[in-house]
């Protein structure tokens, strides 16, 4: 029916579009001592559902109901936005804001810290 050199083709071009769908809906590395620090004040948190994960506001307890391949992209995309409003740098230090601006937590950074901080919540992202 099919040549082999056919199907060798078709399965190359099947494992590089699998392989370019997950490397484009992969979240950016966080550093996690700064995530778990943040963590608590950040609104949203994913959640296991029955067809897979789910991002939930943790506020009103409303599911957003994502695409599970969007998930950690918009995950991240809320994160960064929270971050521009509710995380201000002071030298090293970082100091976390409720939603009326008034500080309700800090933390020293160290130089990896730091530029995870700058880098992931303070750059503006190409899109």
């Amino acid at each position: 029916m099919f040549s082999k050199k056919t199907v060798y083709l078709l399965m190359a071009v099947f494992a590089f579009l699998s392989i370019s769908a997950l490397l484009m809906n992969m979240p950016e590395k966080k550093d996690p001592k700064v995530m778990a620090k943040i963590a608590p004040y950040f609104p949203y948190e994913i959640t296991k559902t029955f067809g897979g994960l789910d991002l939930k506001d943790k506020r009103t307890g409303e599911r957003l109901k994502l695409a599970n391949a969007k998930v950690f992209l918009a995950y991240d995309d809320y994160l960064k936005k929270w971050g521009k409003t509710h995380l201000k740098l002071q030298g090293s230090t970082l100091i976390i804001l409720d939603d009326n601006g008034k500080k309700v937590d800090q933390m020293a950074l160290d130089a990896k810290d730091l530029a995870f901080v700058k880098h992931f919540f303070f750059e503006s992202s190409p899109h």
